[in-house]
């Protein structure tokens, strides 16, 4: 029995550690409670479009609580670097929104949303 302890509690660790790094894809694809980032660009980037200043702020805070959020779920198996950009990238979007600069802000909703296809990779 003590050889099996000693041979299974390894094991078994090492394949909870291995799960644990390789999930950040799925828990960052979870739906849970409408979550979903890529939508929420999508609405942020129609109201860049028609330079709706008003609506841009509102659905960027509600994009930086979700992320909150997620970011919570995918914190230990995703890259701290990928992490950190897409928050970058949130602040400089807020910066552009207060310019009112359609063109900054739509960078930076672009390159938001590429750091958030590579997050979990």
């Amino acid at each position: 029995m003590r050889r099996f302890m000693v041979i299974a509690i390894p094991i078994f660790t090492l394949v909870l550690f291995i799960f644990i790094m390789l999930s950040g894809y799925f828990l960052k694809n979870t739906q849970v409670e409408n979550y979903d980032i890529p939508k929420q660009i999508q609405i942020i980037e129609k109201y860049i479009n028609n330079e709706e200043w008003e609506e841009v702020s509102k659905e960027t805070k509600k994009l930086e609580e979700i992320w909150q959020k997620i970011v919570a779920r995918v914190q230990f198996s995703s890259e701290r670097d990928e992490i950190n950009a897409f928050t970058i990238s949130l602040a400089i979007l807020r910066g552009a929104i207060k310019a009112k600069d359609r063109s900054s802000a739509l960078i930076e909703l672009y390159e938001a949303l590429e750091h958030w296809k590579d997050l979990g990779k």
